[in-house]
């Protein structure tokens, strides 16, 4: 694993001067010969580090950064060796003392947050890992611990090391094989876009390969510079690094388009070997980016087919209105598998999430509901933050009109009929609108359903006497207004034992589990309501 599973090192102030004995190439001879591994091996020292200039003195003092008690990491995690180093701390092997299950702990060293802001970024990273939660190609965060010296992130063990050195190692990807990594970078930024986060950073350092395997799952990891952002707005702090910025970045007036600049940038990077944009100094290379010239005529571009090009044209739109957009990537045919449509996700994560939710049974609603009520504030810290913009007239409560209008921000197209389903799905307690436990509820990811606590809580709500199974009347006094023969099918749902109840492991089952087809008899309930 690379170093970037630790911090971004905003000290570095972005690109700094090539080295010495590397002359910018002029013509494209020196050009071509640029474009070898050991050249842009000694790039990466340069274009590792973030342009966000240092700030604050030494005398701030951190304190409790996440806002929660201190809790030792170790009691529950032996540290092994170092995997990598950042500004801000390093990144070690760990494993889980009860289990052995091998996992990275990026530890955080608070005496170097040398203001509140770089404070707030610790937290927001954290915020913004949990709600990213569930990604397949996102390095999952499984715990966060803070004590007296640092903040721990415990995550996911991503082993094959960086995609930058890949590149390094290769020289340049084979067009299929560029494709395929594009594909999973900007399906991870269709994600993180629809779920109201910017990345920021996107950057070859920043998607680690899960193992040493040839065609390891690629995971983007590094979310420090990430932000929480609205429909619509637009943001002026100068961050990123040199060579990943986009032009309207530099301008300092820009959205979530940035990103996929940057995307564009790592996929010229894939195919060529060398940076669209170089100059030898971190300013000559913003006049490059500013200036906007894309070079798709010299070596090796005459090989590279037109479609790679054409995608590459669109990506890199100086005016990023007229930059594609995350989905119209996925559906370039350039990036389409053997002539057909990727696996691209038709709805964003909002709407996914909702959707499988409104497919449920109210046991199973419920039980989610308990659980959304125990979680923390850094876990839903990016639901709240989508709460509040589809909730625009501030009234704690998101109508039907709020929830038709703040999907189709987020760019779903829905029917009258599709939008009314959701809203009586999301609202539990069937008053008419979505309150925030519910929005919560509805919308945050199963993988919260992992935690053995979260499970345990949501049981002992409906086992009432504490038996240790959850009855036919333990249900009809926690669900209400279903009638007994719902009820009862609701059991035989969950019930593999056929014994007339549920018992906790069967509950686990139905929580960590895909919904199972309901019966008869409960569809046509369904059916019955969604018609009235």
């Amino acid at each position: 694993m690379g170093n970037k599973q630790g911090r971004n090192d905003p000290s570095s102030g972005g690109q700094q001067e090539w080295p010495q004995n590397q002359d910018r190439p002029r013509e494209e001879e020196e050009r071509k010969e640029d474009s070898s591994p050991s050249k842009m091996r000694n790039t990466k020292s340069a274009i590792a580090g973030s342009s966000t200039p240092l700030r604050g003195s030494a005398a701030f003092k951190a304190g409790n950064v996440l806002g929660r008690p201190f809790s030792d990491l170790r009691q529950e995690f032996a540290l092994a060796r170092e995997l990598g180093a950042g500004q801000f701390g390093v990144t070690r092997l760990c494993s889980r003392r009860s289990t052995g299950e091998r996992l990275a702990c990026k530890s955080i060293a608070k005496r170097k947050l040398l203001d509140r802001s770089d404070a707030e970024d610790v937290r927001r990273e954290v915020q913004i890992m949990h709600h990213l939660c569930g990604h397949a190609h996102i390095v999952a965060l499984r715990e966060v611990f803070e004590d007296k010296g640092s903040v721990h992130l415990i995550m996911e063990l991503c082993e094959g090391g960086e995609l930058f050195d890949r590149i390094v190692q290769r020289g340049h990807y084979s067009e299929r094989a560029a494709a395929t990594l594009c594909r999973t970078m900007v399906l991870v930024l269709q994600t993180c876009h629809s779920l109201g986060v910017m990345h920021r950073d996107l950057k070859p350092e920043n998607f680690l390969f899960a193992s040493a395997d040839e065609d390891s799952p690629l995971k983007a990891t590094d979310f420090g510079l990430s932000v929480f952002f609205k429909p619509g707005e637009t943001f002026k702090d100068l961050v990123g690094s040199a060579f990943y910025v986009a032009p309207e970045v530099l301008r300092r007036n820009y959205g979530p388009e940035a990103d996929i600049w940057s995307a564009g940038v790592i996929l010229y990077i894939l195919l060529s070997g060398v940076p669209p944009f170089w100059a030898e100094t971190e300013q000559g290379i913003f006049d490059e980016v500013l200036r906007g010239h894309l070079d798709l005529s010299s070596d090796p571009w005459p090989s590279i087919s037109d479609g790679a090009k054409d995608l590459l044209r669109k990506m890199l739109k100086q005016d990023p209105k007229e930059r594609m957009t995350p989905l119209e990537v996925l559906n370039h045919p350039w990036l389409k598998e053997d002539g057909e449509a990727p696996d691209v996700p038709l709805d964003n994560a909002v709407l996914s999430r909702m959707k499988q939710f409104s497919a449920m049974n109210k046991l199973k609603k419920l039980a989610l509901k308990v659980i959304a009520e125990s979680l923390s504030e850094e876990e839903i810290m990016g639901l709240k933050e989508m709460f509040k913009s589809i909730d625009t007239d501030n009234s704690g409560t998101i109508t039907y009109d709020e929830l038709k209008a703040g999907l189709a921000n987020l760019g779903s197209a829905l029917a009258e009929h599709e939008v009314q389903q959701l809203m009586r799905a999301a609202d539990v307690d069937g008053n008419g609108s979505i309150d925030y436990t519910e929005f919560i509820t509805a919308t945050m990811h199963l993988n919260k359903t992992e935690k053995e606590d979260h499970l345990y809580s949501a049981f002992q709500f409906f086992d009432k006497d504490n038996s240790g199974y959850i009855t036919v009347e333990e249900l009809e006094q926690a669900l209400g207004d279903l009638n007994m023969q719902d009820l009862t099918e609701i059991i035989k749902e969950v019930d593999t034992d056929n014994d007339g109840k549920i018992d906790y492991d069967e509950f686990v089952a139905m929580m960590r589990g895909a919904n199972p087809p309901r019966t008869a008899a409960v569809a046509a309930k369904a059916a019955e309501k969604s018609s009235s």
